[in-house]
């Protein structure tokens, strides 16, 4: 049933395990000790937590095909929660199904290793394509804004996380050390990191706004702090699940959480302009889908692309 993974991704998982149980413990102890405070958000983000964590490690362990229907559902929901709260037109709502018909070719060119298609499915042929049958529709007022929503909403959230999948799918070779499921735990746990330690840093020596007008939160120390947290964090991971020395690992520590903030913002800026606090209610205590994948957004192709130049081919 288990597909053959590396002693390393198994006792990295087990590590994940480790962290989330000693929160539970943690959040729990801390309700136990403060009855008089509500620690209701903080159960359900740890709950939600654990639903993730297991789904996920669940799909890297079990094949490579539970893997990329996970991913690509991920895909799936992340798309429909932009296209809920972005308006549409009316109009568009035929368009909008031929946006979420090409999500499964995406990941069937993923599946048969289809690279050149891979990069331009999305990019070239759906970016051609849409506008054609926006057209044939007639519709000529609000064209160039809706054209531009749908096309963005599907390359962020559908090619851009896609990469997540092709990272899982690269040939062994690439990492005879952890395989596609340790490069996609190296990128996930940097990314996810990253963003507890800017909230870490921010909240407890945070001073200086960097973007007060998009995330009020955030602050140049936890940003700085979660870059200098996650570099460290990069280089003690990368000996055990990718082929990186030091000082690729090092500047795979600084690209990550600087386009994980960059992801970040960019998702917040969406949702101010359309004032929304959270794009669904799908994942109890954090929001919806593209709540949590926001960095991911990100951080996937750009470190995909820097592995894949270095290391892939």
């Amino acid at each position: 049933m288990f597909q053959n993974i590396t002693e390393n991704v198994i006792y990295t998982v087990a590590g994940i395990y480790g962290v989330l149980v000693f929160a539970t413990l943690l959040v729990w102890s801390m309700a136990a000790a403060k009855p008089h405070r509500n620690f209701k958000e903080l159960k359900q983000r740890v709950s939600s937590w654990w639903v993730i964590i297991i789904i996920f490690t669940t799909s890297i362990c079990v094949s490579r095909r539970a893997m990329l229907l996970f991913v690509a559902f991920v895909c799936f929901w992340s798309l429909k929660e932009y296209l809920s709260m972005v308006p549409t037109r009316r109009a568009d709502r035929r368009i909008l199904l031929w946006a979420y018909l090409c999500i499964p070719f995406q990941f069937y060119w993923i599946h048969i290793g289809w690279y050149t298609m891979f990069l331009i499915w999305i990019p070239v042929y759906m970016f051609l394509f849409l506008p054609l049958r926006m057209v044939t529709i007639g519709e000529t007022k609000g064209f160039l804004a809706a054209a531009g929503t749908i096309h963005w909403g599907l390359m962020t959230t559908v090619f851009c996380i896609s990469h997540l999948a092709y990272l899982f799918c690269l040939p062994e070779g690439a990492n005879p050390i952890g395989g596609g499921a340790g490069l996609v735990l190296y990128l996930v746990i940097l990314t996810q990191f990253n963003d507890v330690a800017q909230y870490v840093w921010g909240k407890t020596t945070g001073r200086h706004k960097i973007i007060p007008k998009v995330s009020p939160n955030k602050t140049w120390e936890g940003f700085l702090g979660g870059v200098a947290t996650s570099m460290g964090l990069s280089v003690a991971l990368s000996p055990y699940l990718t082929p990186m020395d030091w000082k690729m690992a090092l500047l795979a520590g600084f690209i990550i959480p600087v386009t994980g903030f960059i992801g970040d913002v960019v998702i917040s800026a969406i949702k101010r302009d359309i004032g929304v606090k959270d794009s669904g209610q799908l994942l109890p205590g954090h929001g919806g889908m593209l709540d949590r994948v926001d960095s991911l957004t990100y951080t996937s192709p750009l470190f995909f692309h820097f592995f894949y130049y270095f290391y892939g081919v």
